[in-house]
C-alpha cells in the first residue's frame, strides 16, 4: 500500500468516525439534553452544521497525526482546520447568544396592556444581542486574520503608521461606529423601547423594530419610517410612553356665549363616565379663553394608552355635537349683525304702521 492510499484510507476512517459521533450526539445526547435543559437542546439543534464541522475537524486533526504527510502538508492542513475551528466557535457563540436572549424574553409578555417592564427588557436585550453578535463576528474575523502572517503583519504596520489609509478607513467607518455606539447608549439609557408611541419628524407611530443601525417606526396609517439610531441621541422627539402609557386626551370646543357651562359640564362628565375607554382618573371641563365671537372650552379625559385616548376624544366630540344640536342649539357658534335703518326708511315704516300694515317693535 502506497503512501497516498494509506493517507486516503486514514482520512476516510476519520470522516466515518466523525459521522458516527454525530449520530450518537443526535440520537442520544440531544434527546437526553432536550428533556432536561431549555438551552443546550436548542443550541445543539440550531448549530447542527457547526457541531458536524467540529467533529470533522477533530477527526481530521487526529488523522493528520497518523497519516504519512510531509511537514508542509501537515502545517497547511492544521492551519485550515484551525480556521474552520474558529468559524465553528463564532457560529456557536452567536447561536448561544440568540438562544439565551430568547429564553430570557420568555418571562416577559408584550401582549398585555401594562407591558412597560416587558418593553424595557425586550428593547435592551435586542439591542445588546445585535451589538454582541457584531462583536463576536468581528472577533472571529480578527482571529482568522491573525493566523495569517501576511495579514497580521500588514495590520500591525497599518496600525503603527496611522497614515492616510488609516484616516480614510476611520472616516468611512464613522457613520457605522456612531450608530454602533448610539445603539449601546440607547440600550443603557432607553429613551425609546419596542412598541413605544413616539412622534418623530411630525409623524406619530409605534417603535416596531430597533436594528443595529436604524429604528423602524410603524406609522398609524401602516407606513414605515426608517430613522438612524443616532437620531434619537442627537435630535429631540416625543415619547408618549416613556414611563407610563397613560395619556390625557384634550378636546377643544368653540361655542356661543349663550352656552350653559354647568349643563355642558354635566353632559360631558356623563359621556366620559359612560365610556369604556376612560380609565377613571382625569376629567375636567374648563373655559380656557374668550374669542371675538366664541367661547373656548377645553375638556380633559385620560385613557390607558395613546390609541384609547384618541378614540375617547373622538367619542366625546361626537356625543357633545349631538347634545348641542338637540339640547342647546343656541350654543352653536353664530355671528350677530346689527342693522340700522336710514331716516327715510324709518318714516316709511312709520306711515305703514299708522295704516296698520306694519307693526313697529316696542
Amino acid at each position: 500500500m502506497d503512501r497516498w492510499t494509506e493517507t486516503a484510507l486514514i482520512f476516510l476512517v476519520a470522516l466515518g468516525l466523525s459521522w458516527l459521533g454525530w449520530l450518537v450526539i443526535q440520537r442520544v445526547v440531544l434527546r437526553l439534553i432536550s428533556r432536561r435543559s431549555d438551552f443546550w437542546g436548542p443550541l445543539l439543534a440550531r448549530t447542527r452544521m457547526a457541531v458536524q464541522l467540529a467533529l470533522i475537524i477533530v477527526g481530521l486533526s487526529l488523522a493528520a497525526r497518523i497519516a504519512p504527510l510531509t511537514v508542509d502538508q501537515t502545517a497547511t492542513l492544521r492551519h485550515v482546520l484551525l480556521l474552520s475551528f474558529i468559524a465553528c466557535l463564532t457560529m456557536v457563540a452567536r447561536a448561544a447568544l440568540q438562544i439565551w436572549v430568547a429564553l430570557h424574553l420568555r418571562r416577559f409578555r408584550m401582549d398585555v396592556e401594562d407591558n412597560l417592564l416587558a418593553r424595557k427588557h425586550v428593547t435592551q436585550s435586542r439591542i445588546l444581542q445585535q451589538v454582541g453578535s457584531m462583536l463576536i463576528l468581528a472577533v472571529g474575523i480578527s482571529a482568522i486574520l491573525m493566523t495569517i502572517d501576511g495579514v497580521r503583519q500588514y495590520g500591525v504596520s497599518l496600525l503603527a503608521s496611522a497614515g492616510a489609509a488609516g484616516l480614510v478607513v476611520g472616516l468611512a467607518l464613522q457613520p457605522v461606529l456612531r450608530n454602533l455606539f448610539a445603539g449601546i447608549q440607547l440600550a443603557i439609557t432607553q429613551p425609546i423601547r419596542i412598541d413605544d408611541a413616539v412622534i418623530v419628524d411630525g409623524e406619530w407611530g409605534n417603535v416596531e423594530e430597533i436594528g443595529g443601525t436604524y429604528v423602524v417606526i410603524r406609522i398609524w396609517d401602516k407606513r414605515r419610517l426608517i430613522v438612524p439610531l443616532s437620531y434619537f441621541m442627537e435630535q429631540p422627539f416625543q415619547n408618549w410612553t416613556r414611563s407610563d402609557a397613560t395619556l390625557i386626551g384634550v378636546v377643544m370646543l368653540y361655542v356661543d356665549y349663550a352656552v350653559s357651562i354647568p349643563d355642558l359640564r354635566a353632559e360631558a362628565e356623563r359621556i366620559v363616565r359612560a365610556s369604556a375607554l376612560w380609565d377613571k382618573d382625569v376629567f375636567a371641563l374648563q373655559v380656557t379663553d374668550f374669542r371675538e365671537s366664541v367661547t373656548e372650552v377645553r375638556i380633559l379625559a385620560s385613557a390607558r394608552n395613546a390609541g384609547r385616548a384618541f378614540d375617547l376624544r373622538c367619542e366625546i366630540r361626537e356625543h357633545l355635537l349631538a347634545y348641542l344640536q338637540h339640547d342647546q342649539p343656541g350654543a352653536l357658534p353664530r355671528r350677530r349683525l346689527e342693522v340700522e335703518a336710514s331716516p327715510d326708511a324709518k318714516q316709511a315704516d312709520a306711515k305703514l304702521a299708522d295704516k296698520g300694515i306694519l307693526q313697529m317693535p316696542g
